[in-house]
């Protein structure tokens, strides 16, 4: 494998910068949330907004991100991210109110939407070697990994120091850097696509009433008839979002590239995967704190140890995907995820630290052995003049899938007295989705498959799978 030129290299540093804060973000801010709940107010409600406001904006936007990549330039985009996503934390750590957080989260998700869709885009195209490639995306994935293992951990220290204000400061530095890097990368090519209007106010509107509906649905109860009119409006403009997108001459959401075998099934897989982890840390994170009593520096503490494992299993499924192909990599993690989820289910009052650990150690490891193929084997599988659209769409299905968790699994939490029954009825979930997602990864390409076959380039047909 030929070694990376400077450029690729500055390349490669801000765009995993870019998706490392993206995460950041979601995991400071869960082990944050009894103490903005203390400060701030509100209930279960409140704090599933705080988190839910930034990944459903994240989701929302993230097609219209990668659509506006394509069509400007991934480096100018991602400048502009870096911008949004720095101006924003600020408002963040000034907020004075819980609405102007939840307020200031949004617009925070809308630059993240921005990274986020195109840091994966930028790396695409600086590494045209596909074998090279394979192994940026691993590193760009393993950036994610780390800031998982860092967020808690830096969250606690940080908000034990100088209170919870100070883990939305931390990314005004982080968000000069990456300014500072991307500008000196290369840019893109352009395919010239245009923006969706239509299909963008119908998923907004899609991913907020149904965020609403099932956040309310645990606060208010599921006959609600607030609750009912949400949902149904929710599903509503998610079947007039896929009707329009299958009718413009430009769709933020080509659905033709969902019948190519190998790209539908890595976006389900995301989908899946990140509704049962990304529900399970935000139960898990009340767990350790309002059921254990840790406190918001031991909590982070907690979950070092398995986030940490996600660094590693990154870097090993992209060796292991090269020589085995993608399909036993994947379903060998999933298979460890729904194991550590059936350990899970024993876990509760008083339970043990190393009794929850064990089993979080396995879920985790198992979810970052999915990622690096799944990423690498969905962007194999288009042009790269759309790694844009293609990434922001691997995004938009991994962010409402978290939107989803936090929505679904914290609505299953109940009041304090069913505390632990909620819990186990998520992890429960996790178990059956975790069993789904093999299902959806059979389509996967064998190691001979991976081997022999060529990423698409710019010239060649879009109906390729």
């Amino acid at each position: 494998m030929a070694r990376m030129n400077s450029e690729q290299r500055v390349t490669l540093v801000g765009a995993a910068l870019a998706l490392a804060m993206v995460q950041l973000d979601v995991f400071v801010v869960n082990v944050a949330v009894r103490q903005i709940g203390a400060s701030l107010g509100g209930g279960t409600a409140g704090l599933q907004w705080l988190v839910s406001a930034y990944t459903l904006v994240l989701a929302a936007l993230i097609l219209t991100a990668g659509a506006a990549g394509d069509r400007l330039g991934a480096r100018r985009v991602l400048i502009m991210g870096f911008v949004v996503f720095t101006v924003a934390s600020v408002a963040c750590a000034t907020a004075p109110s819980l609405g102007v957080l939840i307020g200031a989260r949004a617009v925070q998700g809308g630059g993240a939407a921005l990274l986020g869709a195109c840091s994966l885009a930028l790396v695409n195209h600086a590494f045209s070697d596909p074998v090279q490639r394979a192994h940026a995306v691993g590193l760009w994935s393993a950036s994610a990994a780390v800031a998982l293992a860092a967020g808690p951990v830096v969250g606690g220290v940080l908000i034990e120091l100088s209170g919870w204000r100070a883990v939305f400061l931390i990314n005004v530095p982080l968000g000069a850097l990456g300014w500072w890097l991307t500008r000196r990368t290369g840019e893109t090519d352009l395919s010239g696509r245009g923006i969706d209007p239509p299909g963008q106010v119908l998923a907004v509107v899609a991913m907020t009433a149904g965020t609403f509906g099932l956040i309310e649905g645990g606060e208010r109860g599921w006959t609600d008839s607030v609750v009912i009119v949400a949902l149904a409006l929710g599903v509503t403009a998610l079947a007039g979002f896929l009707f329009v997108e299958s009718r413009v001459a430009e769709p933020m959401l080509p659905l033709e590239l969902f019948t190519r075998r190998r790209f539908a099934a890595a976006a389900f897989l995301g989908l899946l995967v990140n509704i049962a982890f990304y529900g399970l840390i935000f139960d898990f994170s009340l767990f350790f704190q309002r059921v254990q009593g840790f406190s918001a520096m031991r909590t982070g503490l907690a979950f070092l140890p398995p986030t940490g494992v996600i660094f590693l299993a990154n870097l090993a499924a992209t060796r292991l995907a090269a020589r085995f192909g993608a399909r036993p990599v994947i379903l060998s993690g999933l298979l460890a995820m729904t194991l550590g989820c059936a350990e899970l289910l024993a876990v509760g009052p008083g339970t043990a630290y190393l009794a929850v650990a064990g089993p979080w150690i396995l879920l985790a490891g198992g979810l970052g052995t999915v990622v690096p193929p799944m990423t690498a084997g969905l962007m194999a599988a288009v042009e790269r003049n759309r790694s844009g659209v293609a990434s922001g769409t691997l995004s938009t299905m991994r962010q409402t899938g978290s939107v989803l968790g936090v929505a679904v699994f914290g609505s299953l939490l109940g009041p304090a007295t069913h505390f632990t029954r909620g819990l186990h009825e998520a992890v429960a979930v996790s178990i059956v989705l975790a069993l789904a997602a093999m299902a959806v990864a059979l389509p996967m390409p064998s190691a001979r498959q991976v081997r022999s076959r060529e990423v698409p380039g710019p010239q060649q047909s879009c109906r390729q799978s």
